[in-house]
Parts: C-alpha cells; sequence; structure tokens
C-alpha cells in the first residue's frame, strides 16, 4: 500500500477518460474521504452531489459556459462531484478545497484519475444559480464551491517540478 506523501508525489490532473463507470465502492470511497476532510470549528457545513456528466444538467452547464463552442469541462470523465457549502460560514471555501483535494488524492489511491473544475462557478453564479441550486437540490443556504471530475484514466501526466528555492520561504 501506497503511502499519503507517495500519492500526493504522483498526482496531476487527469484530462482524458475511458467512459467506464465508476463502481459503487471507488465511489463511495471517494466521497468518505471528502466527507473525513477536517473543516473549520468542526462545523462540517459542507454538502457533495454526484453527477453522472452525460445528464442534462451537466450538459445544460456546458452550454450555458460557453454556447458556441459548449465545452466539456468535465474532460470526459463520467462523473462529477460537486461540493457545495454553507454561505454563512466565513471558512466555506477553504473546507471546500480541503475537501476536494481529499476525494482527488483518494480518487489518485484508488489507481483513477480526477481533476479539480473551479471554471463552472461562473455558470453555477450567474443568474441561473437558483435553478441549478434547485436542480442539484443544494440545501437552503448554500452555494457551489468547488467540483472534482473523476474516472479511469486513459493516460497519465507526469506530476509538475517543484522549485523549494523559488516558492518556500523560511523565515
Amino acid at each position: 500500500m501506497e503511502t499519503v506523501l507517495e500519492v500526493i508525489e504522483r498526482r496531476s490532473s487527469t484530462r482524458d477518460y475511458y467512459p467506464d463507470r465508476l463502481s459503487k465502492e471507488e465511489l463511495d470511497t471517494i466521497l468518505k474521504a471528502g466527507l473525513l476532510a477536517p473543516t473549520a470549528r468542526n462545523e462540517q457545513e459542507l454538502h457533495l452531489t454526484v453527477l453522472d456528466t452525460g445528464s442534462e444538467i451537466v450538459q445544460e452547464m456546458c452550454h450555458d459556459l460557453d454556447p458556441e463552442r459548449d465545452p466539456k469541462f468535465y474532460y470526459g470523465a463520467p462523473t462529477l462531484i460537486i461540493v457545495s457549502g454553507l454561505d454563512s460560514f466565513p471558512w466555506t471555501s477553504v473546507d471546500a478545497g480541503i475537501a476536494v483535494e481529499n476525494m482527488h488524492l483518494a480518487s489518485i489511491g484508488l489507481g483513477l484519475g480526477s481533476v479539480v473544475i473551479g471554471c463552472i462557478s461562473r455558470v453555477m453564479e450567474s443568474e441561473k444559480k437558483a435553478h441549478y441550486d434547485e436542480a442539484l437540490k443544494l440545501p437552503e443556504g448554500y452555494s457551489f464551491k468547488v467540483a472534482l471530475a473523476v474516472g479511469k484514466m486513459i493516460k497519465t501526466k507526469t506530476p509538475h517540478e517543484i522549485n523549494f528555492e523559488r516558492d518556500v520561504t523560511v523565515l
């Protein structure tokens, strides 16, 4: 079994997937990782919504994101997990970021691929916000924070290089 650091070292964002659906066990493991993420003051103010990327609502998001190109922002992954959070809690966005990274690492640990998706915030926070909130059954007072596209990857990508000298200051 890999250590957490080994999974982190080989993780990268996947942008090419097989159409195969995740097994219930794979999906449950990924969702559990998200729900186990720490939250500020143990508020546990996040909600996860799982979507099949072939669904009508995801296709509507694609169209609303760019009606002329109709982009597949999920890169062909069969599953999209929406992380929403309580608007009135000041650290919800930070907590959502932690949860999505937990799920991303869990997917890598399972031999799957995933990519964190933020670009749909443009449609989720648009004049159609109420429509999307209702269609996704977001709890009252919650809004989209971030998403994760997940699936069986066609090819792996080399993780990015790190540069301690440029990116770290120790005082």
